[in-house]
């Protein structure tokens, strides 16, 4: 069994659901002392985070991501018990497997290799791990950013070890993100008898118009790098379960992934005035409360995408595309420092599903890239 394997295993195997930690980051301390790390926890609230250094001047290179995973699901629908770390063939099975805890395993053992053959490397390399990724995301990487910038310590490049590929190992490199927004739009009728409409207004109706409008407005046409801004209805609640009342309410939220095509302004402007429109036509009343996730951004070729390419083409024989397609991740966080960002992980294809496996061949693959990446920028 390979060292990167017996790590997965060793934290697939720790209960690490959002936001709890489990002893995950525990378990990478002790593994990274021992190769000369300065390790620090930052608990903030109930989120547990890891900042780890080794060296002291130059560019600094950071390896980021998380410990903590989403639910199961139906734990019966799964064919190996989602904690036991089990493998069937090439694959290994858990939850977290490749989202990302099988990404933090390559991670730390390219790092033990590379250390250990050049004890002397230049410039600093660097671990943020947070166990606040697939949570509220408000105490995790953000934090540990804020934290970062107060000390004036600017990371260079970053590797963030989500899940990008597709079909084969290393065949996407994720190098931005659209931007996300969430918003509850609440419309407000008047509750009736569903036998005596004329004396109610009914709520669902009234949304009906400008839920249409939305789904077919073209917010932007994207760009070279970012496809078109897309907008989804994700809840619509409303009613009181009777079927004989006519509803006074209906609450619609809603997700906008943005291109850098289209500011946070605009897409709040015409949302309202779409509303608008419609109340002075249908009297009712309306309200929006919006919650931006993040800002759309983007690593243009440079020092670190060349890094990151050249390692993949010369470990896997193959050329990736470079992407931005995809939700978004705690690269949102660290791209505004002025690091330059990329994501670069393994296949994605069962990430968050019942049976969520990687590929053992892919994990040793994948760390032998990220070594041949820390040889290229730090050697």
């Amino acid at each position: 069994m390979s060292h990167t394997l017996k790590l997965a295993k060793q934290l697939i195997r720790r209960v690490s659901l959002t936001p709890d930690d489990a002893g995950c980051q525990q378990l990478l301390i002790e593994r990274l002392q021992a190769s000369g790390f300065n390790c620090e926890p930052l608990r903030f609230g109930d989120v547990d985070n890891l900042w780890a250094t080794r060296g002291d001047k130059g560019p600094l290179l950071v390896f980021a991501g998380h410990t903590d995973v989403v639910p199961t699901g139906p734990e019966d629908q799964w064919t190996h018990p989602p904690f036991a770390a089990e493998i069937d063939g090439d694959l290994l099975y858990g939850r977290g497997a490749a989202d990302m805890k099988g990404s933090i395993a390559s991670m730390v053992t390219a790092v033990e290799r590379f250390v250990k053959k050049h004890p002397q490397h230049r410039g600093q390399i660097g671990f943020l791990i947070t166990s606040d990724e697939e949570g509220p995301a408000c105490d995790g990487t953000v934090k540990v950013i804020e934290t970062l910038a107060e000390r004036n310590i600017q990371i260079d490049y970053c590797v963030i070890g989500e899940p990008s590929s597709s079909s084969h190992l290393g065949d996407v490199i994720k190098v931005g993100r659209r931007g996300s927004i969430n918003a509850t739009l609440t419309i407000i009728g008047k509750q009736g008898h569903i036998a005596y409409p004329h004396l109610a207004n009914n709520a669902i109706h009234l949304a009906a118009p400008i839920v249409n409008e939305l789904i077919q407005l073209e917010w932007d046409k994207g760009n070279e790098n970012f496809p078109p801004t897309s907008f989804q209805i994700s809840n619509l609640n409303s009613g009181t379960g009777a079927s004989n009342v006519v509803p006074g309410q209906v609450d619609i939220q809603f997700n906008l992934r943005f291109s850098p095509e289209i500011t946070v302004s605009d897409i709040k402007h015409k949302v309202e005035a779409c509303c608008q429109r419609w109340q002075d036509t249908l009297a009712f009343e309306f309200q929006i409360d919006w919650a931006l996730s993040g800002l759309p951004f983007q690593t243009h070729y440079g020092e670190l995408i060349r890094a990151v390419e050249s390692a993949v083409k010369e470990i896997t024989g193959q050329k990736p595309e470079l992407s931005t397609s995809g939700g978004t991740s705690d690269g949102r966080f660290i791209a505004p420092s002025g690091a330059q960002v990329i994501e670069l992980g393994p296949l994605n294809e069962t990430i968050h599903q019942v049976n969520e496996c990687v590929n053992i061949k892919d994990l040793d693959t994948l760390s032998r890239v990220y070594e041949r990446v820390l040889e290229n920028l730090l050697t």
